[in-house]
């Protein structure tokens, strides 16, 4: 892989976590999840076949540039998503709580 390929690599990259920052912002987690099963792929090729030696110049500012925005973008998305995934753990702990009461003592007793 030459260095042009590396850096249209990682602004595929960039490109994806865009999108799933947008996905995140609507909540559209099912479109955020599926972005992030693409975004994986492309990054298990950047770690296979790029190669070892390090990039130069011009080329190697572009590529410190995407990857502050991939990192910006990780980090939108993690604030986006932390509160929701925690919302969701307290309702679905909740949930099995209410199941644990209703299995012990009756769901329909009459006291």
């Amino acid at each position: 892989m030459n260095s042009q390929e590396v850096i249209s690599l990682y602004e595929t990259v960039a490109s994806i976590t865009d999108q799933m920052l947008t996905a995140a912002r609507n909540g559209d987690w099912d479109e955020l999840v599926a972005l992030e099963a693409r975004c994986s792929n492309h990054v298990a090729v950047l770690k296979t076949s790029e190669p070892p030696a390090p990039l130069v110049g011009a080329v190697r500012e572009r590529k410190v540039q995407i990857i502050k925005k991939i990192l910006s973008d990780d980090r939108e998305i993690r604030n986006i998503t932390q509160p929701w995934m925690a919302k969701l753990s307290l309702m679905i702990n909740s949930t099995g709580t209410e199941r644990k009461l209703n299995n012990a003592y009756g769901a329909n007793q009459s006291g």
